[in-house]
């Protein structure tokens, strides 16, 4: 992409041609709305020609439908970047109280790098940055970067994707109630605007209440919204993606059904048990083989029924009570001597089942075992 300086833009004005100025001044603003959103995107260093992953949908036929694909996505996945460096260096924002970031980072590599790494389902959580007049990404008490916004993000998304054509993203949003900023109706009409926009129009797919086909979501973003209009008055009801309602997705359940599209008789079967509630001092084999167990179940149940309906399965946890802690990172990898994680169980259990329909898997620091993403896709 070219970019100019903008001093230099301006010097060169008079010796272009009217479509280059626009075409100069559009990339010189969207340079500028990505570096603004570097610290949740990253920056997008292209794939490698050998590459399996990075446009691994293009071998699919158009007609796949959605609910029938294996989908590897990272849960809390803006999280990449959020050290405890960048935790302290928030502190004028968020003040004492925050646990350690440990507790709260699930990714280590960037938007970017997951996308090129063959993640396609995001799992993203909004409030308010600081101020009230923007909003942006945190996990729970963690704020992630106080000056991105949500609508840098979508531009990142949206460029990966003219890039991209041939794939299709389906991002998760939910909103963030432990962030102690407000909830309100500015919140919630900005939102609803952002998803509604013209622009938004263009790049996420439009169809209420429905997962389609491969061929209806490449090249755009699929809205699973996990959050209710609280405020919003009914009569603005446009509403794109489905609706993954927070009252029937019971909190750290192993079993959830939500009905998502009653007159189509559409669920979504969702495995999120995530807090393992342990006796403490149980310590990291046993809490992770009872995720473990939880996860895999889930998954085997998505090889075996309901083949038309949606399954998401989150192989994410954490037993941050436990004495040591079981961080995220912990549960998805092991303690680094003699007991493995969740991510190195799981491989050998999806390379076995290749193949198979497994749906949707949510992955905390997804690309560390290496293959297991190969696995989920199951390529």
């Amino acid at each position: 992409m070219l970019v100019l300086s903008f001093a230099l833009l301006v010097s060169a004005l008079p010796l272009l041609s009217a479509s280059t100025v626009q075409q100069l001044l559009a990339n010189d603003a969207l340079a500028d709305i990505l570096a603004r959103g570097a610290p949740i995107l990253g920056f997008d260093n292209g794939c490698s020609r050998s590459s399996k992953t990075c446009d691994w949908m293009r071998q699919l036929p158009d007609n796949t439908k959605l609910v029938h694909m294996n989908l590897p996505g990272t849960h809390d996945s803006a999280t990449w970047n959020y050290t405890q460096a960048t935790q302290d260096s928030l502190f004028r924002y968020t003040g004492l109280g925050v646990p350690p970031a440990e507790i709260f980072q699930c990714q280590n590599k960037s938007l970017f790098d997951q996308l090129n790494g063959g993640i396609r389902v995001f799992d993203l959580r909004f409030a308010y940055n600081p101020g009230n007049d923007t909003l942006g990404f945190h996990h729970s008490q963690a704020l992630l970067a106080p000056t991105t916004t949500v609508e840098d993000v979508w531009f990142g998304f949206y460029s990966w994707l003219d890039n991209h054509p041939t794939e299709a993203v389906l991002i998760s949003l939910n909103y963030e109630s432990g962030t102690g900023t407000p909830r309100d109706l500015k919140l919630e009409q900005h939102i609803y605007d952002i998803m509604t926009s013209s622009l938004a129009s263009r790049y996420w797919v439009q169809t209420d209440g429905l997962l389609g086909t491969l061929g209806e979501a490449r090249g755009k973003l699929t809205f699973l919204q996990r959050f209710d209009y609280e405020f919003l008055p009914a009569s603005e009801s446009k509403r794109i993606g489905i609706e993954l309602s927070p009252e029937q997705w019971f909190d750290n359940d192993p079993k959830i059904e939500i009905i998502y599209n009653a007159a189509k008789n559409q669920i979504a079967f969702i495995e999120d048990y995530y807090e393992i509630g342990l006796p403490i001092g149980a310590g990291a084999a046993e809490n992770i083989q009872w995720k473990y167990n939880a996860t895999s179940a889930h998954i085997e149940n998505a090889t075996r029924f309901n083949p038309d309906q949606l399954y998401i399965s989150f192989a994410s946890s954490e037993h941050d009570t436990d004495l040591p802690p079981e961080t995220p990172e912990i549960m998805a990898l092991g303690n680094g001597t003699d007991t493995p994680g969740v991510n190195q169980k799981l491989l050998p259990f999806l390379q076995e089942r290749k193949g198979k329909r497994f749906g949707i898997i949510m992955l905390d620091f997804f690309d560390v075992v290496p293959g297991l993403v190969e696995a989920a896709i199951g390529i």
